[in-house]
């Protein structure tokens, strides 16, 4: 699934997590709607952080019932991602919504879509949507050879994107755990 719109990208890093995302709301290929969307949010008092991709909709539905299962099985990550991709996977209508997420913790984080994937990211890294592919070879790159941050390297991963898809700005939103 081609998500465009959007780069979402999480680093892990020295017990530091961050998820940040782009602004940008693009219609079609051709025109740019919005500038500065929040597409990364806290959840479940502001321990979780979740970044979507894909359509607007559709991700704020399926943030929501990531957090009715993050309340519903007492802030467990992984309990609560994989129930979300069951039922994501498995109801007719829930399967038709485009989007995917990365959601993280203190302790985990993990991409999710609707095909049913709950991947656990290598070394910590990981990326979505148009810019993603660009996003986490920045990320990896500056994780390797640098001394940033996660949060400095999130920062600059997204920035690179930003200046090689047309579909991501620099207006972020960034989040740490």
């Amino acid at each position: 699934m081609e998500l465009r719109a959007t780069t979402i990208v999480g680093v892990k890093k020295d017990g530091k997590t961050v998820i940040a995302g782009d602004g940008q709301v693009t219609a079609g290929q051709q025109v740019i709607m919005k500038g500065n969307a929040k597409k990364v949010r806290r959840l479940y008092d502001d321990k979780v952080i979740v970044g979507f991709a894909g359509s607007v909709a559709d991700a704020f539905s399926l943030s929501e019932m990531f957090e009715q299962m993050l309340n519903k099985y007492s802030g467990n990550l992984m309990r609560s991602a994989v129930e979300l991709a069951q039922l994501w996977r498995g109801d007719k209508v829930l399967r038709q919504l485009e989007a995917m997420m990365i959601v993280a913790d203190k302790e985990q984080m993990f991409v999710l879509s609707g095909v049913g994937d709950v991947i656990e990211p290598e070394n910590g890294i990981c990326a979505i949507g148009s810019g993603g592919n660009y996003a986490l070879a920045a990320a990896r790159a500056l994780s390797k050879n640098t001394d940033m941050d996660a949060r400095q390297i999130a920062v600059e991963a997204m920035n690179i994107a930003s200046e090689i898809c047309i579909f991501t700005n620099n207006n972020l939103t960034v989040e740490e755990v």
